[in-house]
């Protein structure tokens, strides 16, 4: 999960996923452990896909998921926008352009 961090609510160390076990194409259960040896905090998660957010070029048939309404999407869109360090690829190409 390139880009994804999940912190221990304890010691603000990252958690890292010891194992997982997909229970179905939307839901992923995971045991997960703090890295800091001197917290050990260790615990199960689940992660769940809940709405789509933006269509697939690729549809797959039985793939369906309830469409996000707009003012889940423009909070997706905001927080993004909050974290994100990555440089605008057209800002940088609309920079080198004479």
């Amino acid at each position: 999960m390139s880009g994804y961090k999940l912190v221990c609510p304890h010691c603000n160390s990252r958690m890292r996923i010891r194992t997982s076990d997909g229970k179905h194409i939307f839901l992923r259960l995971c045991y997960m452990a703090c890295i800091n040896e001197a917290c050990g905090w260790s615990v199960k998660a689940q992660f769940e896909m809940t709405h789509e957010m933006s269509p697939s070029g690729m549809p797959r048939q039985g793939v369906i998921l309830p469409k996000a309404t707009l003012p889940m999407r423009r909070e997706a869109m905001r927080s993004a926008a909050e974290t994100n360090d990555q440089p605008d690829l057209l800002e940088a190409i609309e920079d080198t352009q004479p």
